[in-house]
């Protein structure tokens, strides 16, 4: 049984007004809490979301006066959004009184019904968590998708029931401030540095991800990767372990061998489909099949329904999304390659003629790794955003490079240089506040101004010119 929690007359805290931060407000408010939600925004800056919280009874404080330390002592009960630091003074202050901090996904937890699968990882994140749903939605399970994949797990608690699976990602951002919170089925895909700048070294960042594990019970189930020393190292004391893995044959999980990929537990082993009718780019893609195949079996989906599933499976935008082909150029959106792993990842996918598009907030993680990939596959690389000067210094002599500041102005560079038979691949290896709201808005723009380039109807001559 999960442990619950009664809002009716709670004092509760809300810290951050993202998304997230304003669907806890809401819910908790239509529940009978008190709430109280701080942003260090100006309140002009959040005009329309203030006014929609207040016409629910909810307290508001902005700018300064939202880091007053009675505003976190005098609570029973504070939800941090995803984007705020945990160790922040005032947190840190209201920890020290005994109050529970807690991230959003605890909450959910406590409150949903049925089954929960969570997955994790440094990368694929997002597609496996859409493909282990679509995987249930095939097989007829009722199924719900939420988290870190855009929408607040929150959200999805009314509509759960006993019958439902739950499919979630999760952030080490929101497992950070966990406390009871204990997926059904957990994955943990990969770990890579990632996050060094909120998490402060990479053993903080894997400490934080491995906290899915840390109150399952013997029931429970973990999906490791196998052929991931730092993933193996971190799995739970208590439950199953499944592995998946593109290079070891398994006692309990799912691998490939030749051009089959299987599934064995128990000493039996079946067939799921053969690796090649994977439609999905990339090998990296082919780690993700693994994983969601086998979350989505031990979450119910019989096995005779996973290939179906998988050829169906439409991809997830902003990653390594096929934009368009104009005159032989292929232009590809991995926006969501916000770190130096995934953007290894998206280079690998393609055999080479690449011109990529480098550039954004910097995580502080090396970006020397992907010198000699580049310096194999690419043609160009076009810089952008802030960290564009550290790119530069850490790849320099490996690969031609130009500074071009913006997405717009890499995206006419790309066209005009490239040839017929070239890829011009958005794959940033950075976040995307420098320029953006979020990676979602800077691949929505890769796409508008591949499809103005589309409209325009330029053909490429053999001079790679327009």
């Amino acid at each position: 049984m999960r442990p619950g929690i009664d809002l009716e007359g709670k004092r509760v805290l809300v810290v951050g007004l993202a998304r997230t931060g304003v669907v806890v407000s809401l819910f908790c408010a239509a529940y009978g809490a008190r709430v109280t939600a701080i942003d260090e925004k100006q309140e002009a800056e959040l005009a329309s979301t203030a006014e929609r919280l207040r016409a629910a009874g909810v307290t508001l404080e902005f700018a300064s006066g939202s880091s007053r330390p009675e505003l976190f002592v005098n609570q029973d009960l504070i939800i941090v959004s995803p984007g705020v630091p945990a160790k922040l003074p005032g947190l840190e202050l209201a920890r020290n009184r005994g109050v529970s901090v807690w991230s959003e996904i605890e909450l959910a937890w406590r409150l949903l019904r049925g089954k929960l699968v969570a997955i994790t990882g440094s990368n694929g994140k997002t597609t496996t968590t859409a493909l282990v749903g679509h995987i249930l939605q095939t097989a007829k399970i009722p199924t719900l998708i939420g988290g870190n994949i855009g929408t607040p797990l929150l959200s999805r608690v009314e509509a759960s029931s006993d019958s439902t699976v739950t499919v979630a990602e999760v952030s080490s951002f929101q497992l950070e401030t966990i406390d009871a919170f204990r997926p059904d089925v957990g994955v943990l895909l990969n770990l890579t540095p990632d996050h060094i700048d909120r998490h402060g070294s990479f053993e903080e960042y894997a400490r934080a991800k491995q906290k899915m594990f840390q109150n399952m019970i013997d029931r429970d189930a973990a999906v490791l990767n196998a052929d991931y020393p730092a993933v193996a190292q971190r799995g739970p004391l208590h439950g199953q372990r499944f592995w998946f893995s593109r290079q070891k044959r398994l006692a309990a999980g799912t691998f490939v061998r030749g051009d089959q990929i299987l599934f064995r537990r128990e000493g039996s082993e079946s067939v799921l489909m053969r690796r090649n009718d994977i439609p999905l780019r990339g090998e990296h893609n082919l780690e993700n099949v693994l994983a969601a195949s086998t979350a989505a079996i031990l979450a119910g989906a019989p096995m005779d329904s996973i290939e179906a599933a998988v050829h169906t499976f439409p991809g997830v935008e902003h990653r390594l999304e096929f934009v368009a082909d104009i005159g032989g150029l292929s232009f590809y959106n991995d926006s969501k390659a916000t770190n130096v792993d995934a953007t290894l990842k998206a280079i690998d996918a393609f055999s080479g003629r690449l011109f990529v598009i480098l550039g954004g907030k910097d995580k502080c993680s090396p970006y020397a790794p992907l010198r000699e990939p580049l310096r194999e596959k690419a043609k160009l690389v076009l810089l952008i955003g802030a960290a564009a000067d550290k790119i530069a210094a850490e790849l320099d002599g490996a690969v031609e490079m130009q500074h071009a500041g913006t997405l717009e102005r890499a995206v006419s560079i790309a066209f005009e240089h490239a040839a017929p038979g070239d890829t011009v691949l958005l794959a940033p290896a950075c976040a995307s506040f420098d320029q953006y709201e979020n990676f979602e808005q800077r691949g929505r723009e890769f796409k508008e101004l591949v499809a103005r380039l589309a409209a325009e109807n330029v053909t490429h001559d053999s001079t790679g010119r327009g």
